[in-house]
């Protein structure tokens, strides 16, 4: 959409100036949490108005720098720099769509010029073995497109969850050096009791056969995890549900204090910590690490 270059700085500074009243640590609970939900509310009406944007699924490019065939069938590669950075994988929550990116993309392309894309799964999956299977094959094309041998990940909620499992259960840990989850309900949560009529809700409980799968031993997993995990999140129940307690992952969890679980793609300092992150690549130790948003 063309409103979307305007649109988003106006997001932006809007986002900002409800978070000027942002919780302190020592705040009364009650306080902290009726303040991260002003800006729950405000990341809410402004996702809205971006939803539409985010319904296509998102055109595939060549990314700059990168490799080329000729007309002769061979490679170009005049543009290739020394180093590039891996491509970055966004993958949305439940009934969500790439558009909740719109922020996060922005600073994650500025600084180092990554490659980011979005996958859009459709809001009627009702598996996330089969959304899973999904990003498989998307990562392949990517890998293959780009000329890179791994991609990042960065999955908000469900999608956290979706790529945890192809990390894990569909030896998806080759290709994704680092997964990013925000909001993810690594261990099942007991939020939104009414819901679980839909397939993937159920899944996503603690006594589901997918939380089971993966608790199972993981051996040799090469993918690292970087867990942000909110003490106001109120999709999460409980809130440590959102972290990656598995003796065989490579997991780093960062608690994040003050937003709810809407703010967590969207807000600046969040999105401070996962360019670290993605930089660094994520620690190998399940130590929180204690970022105050």
């Amino acid at each position: 959409m063309k409103v979307l270059p305007h649109l988003t700085p106006l997001l932006e500074t809007w986002l900002l100036r409800v978070d000027r009243m942002r919780p302190a640590a020592h705040l009364p609970l009650s306080t902290a949490l009726y303040k991260a939900t002003a800006l729950e509310l405000a990341v809410l009406a402004g996702h809205l108005l971006l939803y539409p944007s985010g319904l296509a699924q998102e055109r595939r490019t060549q990314p700059s720098g990168t490799t080329s065939a000729t007309a002769d069938g061979a490679q170009d590669a005049t543009t290739l720099p020394l180093q590039p950075p891996r491509p970055v994988v966004l993958l949305h929550g439940f009934i969500d769509n790439r558009s909740v990116f719109v922020l996060l993309r922005r600073a994650l392309t500025k600084d180092r010029g990554r490659h980011v894309e979005s996958l859009n799964y459709s809001v009627l999956t009702c598996d996330i073995r089969a959304a899973a299977e999904l990003l498989d094959r998307r990562v392949e094309e990517i890998c293959l497109r780009t000329g890179q041998h791994q991609v990042d990940i960065v999955g908000h909620s469900l999608g956290g969850l979706i790529a945890r499992y192809y990390v894990q259960r569909l030896g998806g840990d080759t290709r994704v050096r680092t997964l990013v989850t925000l909001g993810t309900p690594h261990g099942g949560t007991a939020a939104a009791p009414l819901m679980t009529a839909h397939p993937i809700v159920r899944q996503m409980r603690p006594d589901s056969d997918v939380v089971a799968e993966l608790e199972r031993p993981a051996p040799g997993c090469r993918t690292r995890f970087v867990a942000f995990w909110s003490d106001l999140d109120q999709v999460m129940s409980p809130v440590e549900t959102a972290r990656v307690d598995h003796p065989d992952l490579l997991a780093h969890n960062v608690r994040v204090s003050g937003i709810g679980h809407l703010a967590l793609p969207v807000h600046p300092a969040v999105a401070a910590d996962i360019r670290q992150a993605l930089d660094a690549g994520a620690a190998t130790t399940s130590t929180d690490s204690v970022s105050v948003a």
